[in-house]
């Protein structure tokens, strides 16, 4: 079957080992399911697959994609759950110490056919094409994990996402509008900014400029270039909450900003499948029509991975299906 894969680990030259080609088609274990692909979307997480991060040697060729939205034999169009939890764990999934992701232990999604435990193919609501749906399962899931499970906001409250044009800062721009947050927003360039505001922004900042007041909660994907402004730009008892690190895992700790100020610092990682289901109907009933930035056949695929690395995001970049 077609598929874009890594061949090897290259943590210097990622793109290096990105394959545009042929793979066998996959086997079908008991309570798995296969999903035909029509469209899946590219994440950090398919960057860093490239890397060699978050993943053993062994597992390599490894087909890239997290997540994406399909077909099962019979028809039913679903969206995919990445998170792939133990059979035998209960309650919140991202917590099982044993669980993996697509593209971790198996192969992914950026393929004309992915096979997945049944219960992680979700029904597709009517109103989201497969484009927008593709999306949904990792970096919406992300945003939705954030803002609804993470952040404790309340509708009123102000909210400041870092990053104007990724897919999950675009997810919350999105999702804190229609939940009747504040919205501001941070971005490096007039477009990014211009982005944020056409989706819901009520106010956009270039990065690090000092804010008309103080807010409730920041949302951090970018880590270390951002994370002293996230702390001076919090009030008093406020909270970042944090889902990735990609311009650094080191950021200055500023502890007795932390402390003096009772700041909250809260981990979030992707979500649960039924976190996934209520984002679905949350998107639905809210009628929100989800950002995507490019859209380009799977045999492009480089072109994507070459515009995430170079920062050009507007949204998803979304990858539809291979014209067999």
């Amino acid at each position: 079957m077609f598929a874009v894969y890594a061949a090897k680990p290259n943590a210097d030259d990622p793109l290096a080992s990105l394959v545009v080609g042929e793979r066998p088609d996959p086997e079908v274990p008991d309570g798995w399911v296969p999903v035909t692909i029509h469209a899946a979307s590219l994440n950090m997480h398919d960057i860093w697959t490239l890397r060699g991060v978050g993943i053993k040697p062994e597992r390599f060729p490894m087909i890239l994609g997290c997540d994406g939205a399909g077909t099962l034999p019979d028809g039913t169009e679903v969206v995919l759950h990445s998170v792939i939890s133990d059979p035998t764990w209960s309650g919140d999934e991202t917590l099982d110490p044993r669980r993996t992701l697509l593209t971790e232990k198996h192969q992914g999604t950026f393929a004309d056919t992915v096979v997945v435990p049944a219960r992680n193919a979700v029904p597709k609501p009517t109103g989201l094409s497969m484009v927008q749906a593709a999306g949904m399962g990792t970096a919406w899931l992300t945003a939705y994990r954030m803002l609804f499970t993470k952040s404790g906001l309340r509708p009123g409250q102000t909210m400041l996402v870092q990053g104007a044009s990724g897919g999950v800062s675009t997810a919350l721009i999105q999702l804190g509008r229609a939940s009747g947050l504040r919205v501001w927003v941070t971005g490096r360039s007039d477009d990014k900014r211009a982005l944020a505001e056409k989706l819901g922004a009520h106010a956009t900042f270039a990065s690090g400029d000092r804010l008309p007041e103080k807010v409730d909660c920041v949302f951090e994907t970018v880590g270390q270039a951002t994370w002293s402004h996230s702390l001076r730009a919090l009030k008093p008892g406020g909270a970042i909450v944090c889902s990735g690190s990609t311009s650094g895992p080191n950021p200055p700790a500023d502890l007795q900003r932390l402390f003096f100020l009772q700041l909250r610092v809260i981990g979030s990682t992707m979500g649960t499948l039924d976190e996934l289901r209520s984002l679905l109907d949350f998107v639905a009933i809210a009628g929100i029509t989800p950002e995507v930035g490019r859209e380009l056949p799977l045999e492009r695929a480089k072109d994507g991975f070459q515009a995430m690395l170079a920062g050009e995001t507007a949204g998803k970049i979304v990858f539809t299906r291979h014209s067999q």
